[in-house]
């Protein structure tokens, strides 16, 4: 899942044909500020990759719930509302996970061979830091499919999702979960349209073309996005502005002038409003620190 957390994603080859699952490898080093996580449609499963670390989970505004992983962890993340992470690297500064959002037909084919054509919708429990073989060895096998091959089989893919998706409902089915697919963002229109919105920082924000991107109208796209982010479309986008600008401020000698330029903002002093606005200090003081 590209770019809405922090971290370096590496990049991956284009499959466009394989449609059943959606996969970003990240390489992160330590949050200490939160971030947010959206809310999709499909459930998320990351796979710690590489090194340990302490994370802490949220619910918006809530309590901290913190959990140490290490290479071979899980978490399956299937909630209806945006939540928050930071994160503490731990023994070195590699901390590498994989993100996979698997497809709903997917989940949907599974649930009917093992319970029948008209079998309700599933829903997963919410797991933290947990270790599952299968799971890590199924992830592996899509991981070395996806990344590895130059022609990645897409019959070797599905079955692998299918496998996978067979082993979560057996697992870790919420008998209490409600689906919201109805209203809900797809996990690639949420990439298509953070991609787009990383692309154009220098741009002015334009709602209509994002609409166009996740092939929605511009208001269901917008209360969409809000309820998986907990943002609109536009403060989230002045969010990665500024997320763009403070590591420029922090990593590079440039100009505040120039760092203002390549986020969006003409005029000096506006930049610095909206900077002191989102940060709580100025530019050249976030630099200073």
């Amino acid at each position: 899942m590209p770019r809405h957390l922090p971290g370096t994603p590496q990049a991956l080859p284009s499959h466009p044909h394989l449609q059943d699952v959606v996969v970003q490898l990240f390489s992160h080093h330590s949050v200490i500020e939160p971030i947010r996580v959206p809310a999709v449609v499909e459930p998320l499963l990351v796979l710690v990759l590489a090194g340990k670390a302490r994370v802490e989970e949220r619910a918006l505004d809530g309590a901290w719930a913190a959990t140490t992983v290490e290479a071979g962890d899980f978490f399956l993340t299937n909630t209806h509302e945006p939540y928050e992470m930071r994160w503490q690297t731990l023994e070195s500064d590699t901390f590498e996970v994989m993100h996979l959002y698997l497809d709903l037909s997917l989940i949907d084919q599974a649930a009917r061979d093992l319970f029948g054509e008209h079998c309700a919708s599933v829903s997963f429990l919410d797991i933290s830091g947990a270790r599952d073989e299968r799971v890590r060895f199924i992830l592996e096998q899509l991981r070395i499919e996806l990344i590895e091959e130059r022609q990645p089989s897409p019959l070797f893919v599905h079955s692998l999702a299918v496998a996978l998706a067979v082993h979560l409902i057996r697992r870790y089915p919420d008998p209490h979960g409600n689906q919201r697919r109805g209203s809900a963002l797809q996990a690639y229109k949420l990439r298509r349209v953070l991609t787009a919105m990383n692309e154009g920082l220098a741009d002015e924000f334009n709602l209509a073309q994002l609409a166009r991107i996740a092939e929605l109208s511009e208001y269901h796209f917008s209360r969409v996005f809000k309820r998986a982010t907990g943002l609109s479309p536009s403060q989230y986008f002045i969010r990665l502005r500024m997320s763009r600008a403070r590591h420029l401020l922090l990593e590079t000698d440039r100009s505040i002038i120039d760092i203002g330029l390549e986020v969006g903002y003409s005029s000096p002093s506006h930049f610095s409003q909206v900077f002191r606005r989102e940060v709580g200090v100025t530019p050249s003081a976030y630099r200073q620190t």
